[in-house]
């Protein structure tokens, strides 16, 4: 994927935003993404938002970036394996929802998780863990299919590596937190899949 593309595809997935969070997404210095959201500017496919602080597709960057994915997968010739990848990927889906849930709300009372409980915490972690490793594996069949989604495993590694040394938020919290992550992610499946967001 060309470079250009990448950031394109970056707002696709996140959508208005700043440069740190499509330097994240794309792995690039933030002097290469502010370098070619410049260039996309100029090519009409990309605005600033000086209100929202961010950088957002235009209708013809949206429409840019989805000849380029589409394209990016008839020449890989993968789409029945990300497709067949994107299923086990729904399955694992709302498991991470009712997980970021749990550890929001206290699923014993009902009551905002303040932390003070160290011991329900603990499980709620030890629950992330595990859907990390089993989210690997799913991770691992989109990335033969499409090896740009291999950039994400390590993303959420870190983000729970940061939540089990204590920084908390990024669990749920943070623009580069787990479920963050992961949100990115399955807008990237929908994105290069075709399915419109209402659908997946």
């Amino acid at each position: 994927m060309s470079t250009n593309l990448l950031v394109l595809h970056a707002l696709r997935c996140v959508g208005t935003t700043g440069l740190t969070r499509v330097a994240s997404f794309t792995g690039l210095e933030e002097s290469e993404v502010e370098s070619e959201l410049i260039d996309l500017a100029v090519a009409g496919l990309v605005a600033h938002h000086k209100g929202f602080g961010g950088w957002a597709l235009t209708e013809s960057g949206r429409a840019a970036d989805a000849s380029g994915i589409k394209a990016e997968l008839e020449s890989a010739g993968t789409r029945p394996a990300l497709s067949e990848a994107f299923d086990a990927f729904l399955v694992l889906n709302p498991e991470l929802l009712d997980l970021c849930t749990a550890w929001q709300v206290r699923s014993v009372d009902g009551v905002v998780n303040d932390h003070t409980d160290t011991a329900y915490d603990a499980r709620v972690l030890a629950l992330f863990a595990d859907f990390h490793a089993r989210a690997v594996v799913v991770i691992a069949a989109l990335t033969a299919a499409v090896p740009r989604f291999a950039r994400y495993e390590p993303r959420l590694a870190l983000a729970l590596a940061r939540a089990q040394a204590g920084k908390l938020e990024h669990l749920a919290d943070t623009i580069d937190s787990f479920h963050t992550v992961w949100a990115e992610l399955h807008e990237d499946l929908l994105a290069t899949l075709g399915i419109a967001r209402w659908s997946g």
